[in-house]
């Protein structure tokens, strides 16, 4: 089977790393990289032995290629994407999909018309520890999630909601298998226009409560996910992917005792699995672990938190850039 001739659009601090992991990923064949910063473009190109673009279109015409990520910020990301996928190119896009549900439902009507690959960049779904836990929750109660660490100046498009929030919705809904029956939600600016910290609540209609707490201007770094079921509760930490399980169990004389698991599983680098999956759904035809259609819902969600947040009117502003 041949190779499929993949690119990057957006080589900056997280696109170069698509552009590399893809030169170490068997059946895929990187055959350029797309910056609008034709020194960027040019310093990853060169380090990875491939040519850079600094126009989309050009790129297209010269490389053919049958699939592409896009690593561009938010608001471009349906330009980009809609020039790609008429042109036939399958795409891996980074999260938040689209600035707006309308911009993703149109994508995903594409995407069917032209059988193309859409997925969707919600990198932990990938990591060793989710995966690694989503075949034992079967019955949560309730789930607790904090990401959370220092300002960086880096992301000034979006705020927390659809930068860092967004990741632990799509593993909520992921794990919950249930509609949800309201949400509630509330953040604050503190050093950009946008919200730099967010708190929301999730109740689904079997009963499961999720609470998730984001923050970039808290100077201790934490990625925690807490799960707790009716005979025991679970902790991940995103970072180390690591697992903890504690439950109690009934000794003889003692009572109730609790014991404290670690399994042990293989660890790998996220990217690289996200990166792997797409390829072999692309050479494949087959369905991505994260479709367009769960982009689009936790997408729908984070909106409906931002409108809590911020107010329809101040929402309706911000879809309209």
């Amino acid at each position: 089977m041949k190779d499929v001739r993949v690119g990057v659009v957006g080589v900056g601090h997280l696109g170069v790393h698509h552009a590399r992991v893809y030169t170490e990923i068997l059946g895929a064949n990187l055959v350029g990289v797309v910056d609008t910063n034709e020194d960027r473009a040019l310093e990853v190109a060169e380090n990875l032995g491939v040519q850079a673009y600094t126009d989309l279109g050009r790129f297209l015409d010269e490389t053919r290629p049958d699939a592409l990520s896009v690593v561009v910020p938010t608001v471009n990301h349906f330009e980009v994407a809609k020039k790609a996928m008429e042109r036939g190119v399958s795409l891996l896009i980074e999260k938040p999909v689209t600035a707006r549900t309308e911009e993703a439902e149109e994508l995903l009507r594409i995407a069917s018309d032209r059988n193309l690959v859409l997925q969707v960049g919600h990198i932990e779904r990938f990591n060793s520890a989710v995966q690694h836990i989503k075949e034992m929750v079967h019955d949560p109660i309730f789930i607790q999630s904090r990401r959370a660490g220092p300002f960086s100046p880096r992301i000034g498009d979006v705020g927390v909601v659809l930068d860092l929030m967004i990741h632990d919705v799509d593993i909520i809904l992921s794990l919950v298998r249930s509609e949800i029956a309201d949400i509630s939600a509330m953040g604050r600016c503190v050093c950009t226009n946008h919200e730099d910290v967010a708190s929301a609540q999730i109740r689904f209609e079997n009963g499961a409560i999720a609470h998730i707490l984001v923050s970039r201007v808290t100077e201790k770094r934490m990625r925690t996910l807490e799960i707790t079921e009716p005979e025991r509760y679970l902790m991940v930490n995103y970072e180390t992917q690591d697992v903890t399980l504690h439950h109690c169990v009934q000794q003889q004389g003692r009572g109730l005792v609790e014991v404290v698991e670690h399994p042990v599983f293989p660890k790998r680098e996220p990217l690289k699995l996200e990166l792997q999956d797409f390829v072999r759904c692309v050479r494949e035809g087959s369905e991505p672990l994260v479709s367009l259609s769960d982009g689009k819902r936790a997408l729908e969600i984070c909106v409906a938190m931002l409108r809590q947040i911020h107010g329809d009117a101040a929402m309706e502003k911000t879809e309209a850039v």
